[in-house]
């Protein structure tokens, strides 16, 4: 029986075939591996099987179409039929399971997975995208402002309450839980939604501006459900989902469910299986994943906070990578029908940062600010005079130093974080 996997003639199908590109490390050649990990992760096996037939090979077996010995990269077309439509975890077994537990792979890491149309439309995509977002906000061009509740736990609903209010009244557009808050005896979920959703009303009366607060409904699928649920009922406009941690059908499941909420993806966990540049996979394939799962904004990094990822890492989850490598708009992009997500720069921001950061990944994205607000030597009314501040002089093409007359909170953060 024939069974040849590695065809670097073979012109792959596109509309009709997933393509998965690999980066190998192994002991062995690497046309050798390569077919190890194509037969894993399909219809092969160590040893040849008597259950097997030609008709099965055909039709299913995929195919190593390149191979570069140099950078250690290879890709493979896997034929759609070894793939259910619209089920992520079932995909994550084939190309990222039990090839990854092979004792001859030494390093594996899947670097991006390109989809045919077909198996992109099997799936709902966001609910709203970043056009939708930015539609209930009325906001059409800025950087949206967040600011992320600190201390990350602690404070009560109440006292979560007040000081969500007291910084969308200081110009910040969206205020978060973290994401370790959910329903803790101290700050019980259902309070901190009622109490925060009163203030938000009130808010938005005074400034005359919409208002948005993310819940976050993290648990189990039958509590995340009935959690937003009641945010959808208090008059609540987004949840948030630890979606590492919950999982990527918790995140569809979520979406069927059709309640009219943004999603709102935090990437906690992620750096488990992203951060070694040689093993696991991308956060640009956790994107990719995400927008499908129905993600209406997504966590991608800012290069210029504490976080690990540097501004190639960041900017590829953002942008698309084509065969020659080349970066392209991805979250932002057309995709078959799918709509696009909004980006989140999150961790280590403050007013400094922000000509730095939108050079680097432009105007349309959420900047959200924690310490970086709530740590402004003046208090949190302060810092969130600060953070509009530094985003209105940039959306405005004007040097952070022209705003000092007409901010002094930002000048006060500047020289806090010692920026000039």
């Amino acid at each position: 029986m024939k069974t040849g996997y590695l065809n670097l003639k073979y012109k792959p199908k596109y509309q009709s075939e997933i393509i998965a590109i690999f980066y190998v490390e192994s002991k062995l050649r690497l046309e050798k591996i390569a077919v190890e990990i194509a037969k894993e992760s399909s219809i092969g096996s160590w040893t040849e099987l008597t259950t097997s037939s030609q008709k099965i090979f055909d039709r299913l077996a995929p195919q190593i179409f390149y191979l570069n010995k140099k950078s250690k990269i290879i890709k493979i077309a896997y034929p759609l039929a070894l793939f259910e439509p619209g089920n992520i975890p079932q995909l994550l077994s084939s190309l990222a399971g039990n090839i990854f537990s092979m004792k001859i792979v030494k390093n594996l890491r899947l670097l991006d997975i390109e989809f045919p149309q077909k198996y992109i439309n099997s799936f709902a995509g966001p609910r709203w995208g970043i056009e939708g977002v930015r539609n209930i906000l009325n906001i059409k061009k800025r950087p949206l402002i967040g600011s992320i509740i600190k201390p990350k736990v602690g404070l009560t609903a109440k006292q979560h309450a007040k000081l969500a209010y007291n910084v969308w009244r200081n110009g910040v557009d969206i205020v978060k839980d973290d994401e370790n808050l959910t329903d803790l005896s101290f700050n019980k979920f259902n309070d901190r939604v009622s109490q925060v959703l009163k203030l938000r009303k009130k808010a938005e009366q005074e400034t005359k501006l919409k208002k948005m607060h993310v819940f976050n409904i993290t648990g189990p699928a039958d509590v995340m459900l009935q959690r937003a649920k009641y945010v959808k009922k208090q008059g609540g406009r987004c949840v948030m989902i630890d979606l590492v941690a919950c999982g990527l059908d918790n995140v569809q499941y979520l979406r069927k469910q059709n309640l009219g909420l943004i999603i709102h993806g935090h990437r906690a966990g992620h750096a488990m299986f992203t951060r070694n540049p040689k093993h696991g996979m991308t956060m640009l394939v956790l994107a990719k994943l995400s927008r499908l799962a129905g993600i209406d904004q997504l966590h991608t990094g800012t290069i210029v906070g504490k976080m690990e990822g540097d501004s190639e890492e960041v900017i590829s989850i953002n942008r698309f990578l084509k065969e020659d490598w080349r970066h392209f708009n991805f979250l932002r992009s057309d995709w078959s029908g799918i709509k696009p997500v909004m980006p989140i720069a999150s961790g280590g921001l403050h007013p400094g940062l922000v000509p730095k950061l939108v050079k680097h990944l432009g105007q349309n994205l959420i900047i959200n600010f924690g310490a970086g607000l709530h740590g402004h030597p003046d208090g949190s009314m302060a810092g969130a005079v600060a953070c509009y501040a530094a985003v209105e002089a940039v959306h405005k093409n004007k040097n952070l130093v022209k705003y000092f007359k007409l901010y002094p909170e930002l000048k006060v953060a500047l020289k806090h974080w010692k920026q000039k």
